[in-house]
């Protein structure tokens, strides 16, 4: 069984600050990567950001220069800094895991978190 422990999302007004943690655990042989997709009302989900297990990283166009992805390997969490925040940011955000077993190679996501940007 896998567990993502996703931080609580928020509110705050356009301009304002957010981040997202996600923790990782259960019966995970390594991790290939971490994210986080997003979906608004109405809307498909979308890839925010992803860090691989060597650092690389990959942002939507729309949140490049405003968030930030980076990981613990150590504690398998992933964080997001998202700064400048809009309000069609406004989604909830889920996390996303990319992950090996003795099985094979699966992928694994969150229930999610709202964040909320206010105009």
């Amino acid at each position: 069984q896998i567990h993502l422990a996703e931080s609580e999302g928020g509110s705050v007004q356009a301009g304002g600050s957010l981040r997202l943690s996600c923790a990782a655990s259960g019966r995970i042989l390594s991790i290939n990567g971490m994210g986080w997709e997003r979906q608004a009302p109405g809307k498909q989900r979308e890839m925010v950001a992803h860090i691989t297990s060597g650092g690389e990283t990959k942002y939507a166009d729309s949140v490049k220069g405003r968030f930030t992805i980076s990981r613990d390997n150590a504690e398998n969490t992933v964080y997001l800094q998202m700064n400048s925040l809009r309000p069609d940011d406004t989604a909830v955000y889920y996390c996303h895991l990319d992950y090996n077993t003795v099985w094979g190679a699966f992928d694994y996501w969150g229930q999610g978190t709202q964040v909320t940007v206010s105009s």
